[in-house]
C-alpha cells in the first residue's frame, strides 16, 4: 500500500490524518495510528487474508452445495417419492424457515463461544442432516428433513460475516466478503457436473441415484467441521500464526474502526433491533435471495426441458455460474473503486430482473441459457457488493444481532422463491409466469436499495479501494 496519506483518507468515512501524521477515526493523536502502525496492519491483513480465506471459502462452497443440491436430486427423487412441483417447492423452501428460526440465537451464541467451536458445530450437524435427507420416504419426511437441515445450518453465513468483522476493517472486509461469495458460483460450477454424474449411480448397493448424491455431498461438511477446530482462530489475539507485533497493530486498527462505528450507530444488540435501516436491508436481502435460491433451485428442471440427459443438465447448469463468477469479481472490484456502491448494488438487481424476463418469454434453448447467464451474473454481482453496506455500520453485539437479523429475514426469500415458483408452475403449467414474478421482486429490491442509500457512508474505514479516494484537504 502506498504511504501517501491522501490516498488513504477523506474527511468522513476514511481513517483521517491529524496534525501529528497519524491515522484514526477521531480527531486526536491519542486515538490514531502512526504511518508505521498503519503499514504494519496492512501487511498483517494481507497475511490474514491469505491464511483465512481459502478454508472459509471451502466451507462456504460445501454449505451452498448442500442447501441447493436437492434441485438436482429432484430430477429423479420427485418421481420416486411422488412429489408434485408444489410439494417439492414447499419442502425445499422449508430449509430457510428452519434457518430463520435459529439464525439470531445461533449468531449470539457464536459471539459468546467463538467462531472456531460454533462453526465446527454447525458444519458437523448440517452434514449429518444433509446425508440423512437421503432416507426420506415421502412429502412429509422430505419437508421435515429440509426444515431440520435449516436448523442445523442456521448461523453459518451471518456467523462468517461476523467473523470477518473480528479480522478485517473497511476495504479489506469488502474484499474478503466478495472473494468469499465467489463460493456460490464455484459450488454450482463444481457441484452441477458432479451432481449430474452421481445421478447415474442408481441401483448401486441398493440405493437410488439421488440418495447417493445427497450422502456423498453431505460428507465433506462433517470433515470440514472437524477441521475447523484445528484451523480457525476466533480473533487476531488468539492466532498462533501471528507475532505479538502483528496482533497489536491489527487489533489497534480494528478497535479504531469499531469505536467510530459504535459512536455513530451503537454497538449494543438493541441498537441493531431499533435501527430501521437494518430492517430495510433485510428486505433488500430478501428480494435478492428470492431470485438466487428460486432460480438456483429450479434451474436443473428448467434446463431439463431442453431435452438433454442428466449429465448434460449438470454441465449446462454450470455455465451461468462460471460466467457469473468472473462477473461478480469484476463488479465487486468496480464497486470498491467507487465512492458510492449503491448504483452497483441496485444495478445488478435490475440486470438480473430484465434477463429473467427475457428467459421467461423465450423457448429457444440457446437464448434461454444466455438469458439465465445474465440473470445469474446479476444476482451474484448483487451479492458481491451488497454485504459491504450492513457491515459498514454495524459493530459489536449490534453486528452479531443485526447481521443475523438481515440474513434470517432475507433467507425467508429462500422459502418464498422455490415455493412460489412451484405453486405458479403447477397453476400455469410452465415457467414463464413464475419467472416473471421473481423478476418483479428483484426489481423491487433494486428500487428499495436506491431509496435507502448507504447508511455507513460517513463512518469507519472506507470500502472503496485506496486509489479511488480523493485527497484530503
Amino acid at each position: 500500500m502506498e504511504s501517501n496519506p491522501a490516498l488513504r483518507a477523506t474527511q468522513h468515512a476514511q481513517p483521517s490524518r491529524n496534525g501529528n501524521g497519524a491515522y484514526g477515526a477521531g480527531a486526536s493523536s491519542a486515538h490514531a495510528m502512526s504511518d508505521a502502525e498503519y503499514a504494519a496492519s496492512e501487511r498483517t491483513l494481507a497475511k490474514a487474508f491469505r491464511r483465512i480465506l481459502p478454508f472459509i471459502f471451502a466451507c462456504y462452497v460445501i454449505s451452498y452445495l448442500d442447501r441447493t443440491n436437492v434441485g438436482f436430486a429432484a430430477l429423479t427423487m420427485n418421481k420416486d417419492l411422488g412429489l408434485t412441483a408444489e410439494q417439492f417447492g414447499l419442502g425445499a423452501g422449508l430449509f430457510f424457515i428452519g434457518y430463520f428460526v435459529f439464525e439470531i440465537p445461533s449468531n449470539l451464541i457464536m459471539q459468546k463461544v467463538g467462531a472456531r467451536i460454533w462453526i465446527a458445530r454447525i458444519m458437523i450437524t448440517w452434514g449429518i442432516f444433509s446425508m440423512g435427507t437421503a432416507f426420506v420416504v415421502g412429502p412429509k419426511s422430505f419437508a421435515a428433513a429440509r426444515f431440520l437441515l435449516g436448523l442445523a445450518e442456521a448461523g453459518f453465513t451471518p456467523g462468517i460475516y461476523l467473523y470477518f468483522t473480528h479480522w478485517f476493517p473497511g476495504k479489506w472486509r469488502a474484499k474478503v466478503t466478495a472473494a468469499f461469495l465467489v463460493g456460490i458460483p464455484v459450488a454450482n460450477m463444481i457441484g452441477s457436473p458432479i451432481s449430474g454424474a452421481l445421478l447415474q449411480l442408481g441401483g448401486l448397493y441398493g440405493l437410488r441415484s439421488w440418495q447417493w448424491l445427497l450422502m456423498m455431498e453431505g460428507l465433506p461438511a462433517v470433515l470440514l467441521g472437524v477441521a475447523c477446530l484445528f484451523v480457525m482462530s476466533d480473533r487476531p489475539s488468539k492466532a498462533v500464526w501471528l507475532s505479538s507485533d502483528e496482533k497489536r497493530s491489527l487489533e489497534r486498527r480494528l478497535e479504531l474502526e469499531q469505536g467510530d462505528i459504535g459512536a455513530k450507530h451503537g454497538n449494543r444488540l438493541k441498537d441493531a433491533f431499533t435501527n430501521w435501516r437494518v430492517f430495510v436491508l433485510a428486505l433488500i436481502n430478501f428480494c435478492g435471495i428470492v431470485g438466487s435460491i428460486g432460480v438456483g433451485m429450479w434451474m436443473p428442471q428448467i434446463i431439463k426441458q431442453f431435452g438433454v440427459g442428466h449429465t448434460t443438465v449438470g454441465w449446462l447448469t454450470a455455465i451461468p455460474y462460471a460466467i457469473g463468477a468472473v462477473v461478480m469479481l469484476l463488479w465487486a472490484k468496480l464497486a470498491r473503486r467507487s465512492a458510492n456502491c449503491i448504483p452497483h448494488v441496485s444495478g445488478a438487481l435490475v440486470v438480473a430482473a430484465v434477463a429473467l424476463c427475457v428467459s421467461g418469454f423465450t423457448d429457444a434453448p440457446v437464448l434461454k441459457l444466455i438469458a439465465l447467464c445474465f440473470t445469474v451474473s446479476g444476482i451474484l454481482a448483487f451479492q458481491a457488493t451488497y454485504w459491504a453496506i450492513p457491515s459498514g455500520f454495524l459493530t459489536g453485539r449490534a453486528a452479531a444481532g443485526g447481521l443475523a437479523l438481515i440474513v434470517s429475514v432475507g433467507n425467508l426469500g429462500g422459502f418464498v422463491g422455490p415455493s412460489m415458483i412451484g405453486a405458479l408452475k403447477q397453476m400455469s403449467g410452465g415457467f414463464t409466469w413464475p419467472l416473471m414474478a421473481i423478476a418483479a421482486i428483484l426489481l423491487a429490491g433494486a428500487l428499495v436499495t436506491v431509496w435507502l442509500g448507504d447508511p455507513g457512508a460517513d463512518v469507519g474505514e472506507p470500502t472503496v479501494a485506496p486509489d479511488a479516494l480523493p485527497a484530503s484537504r
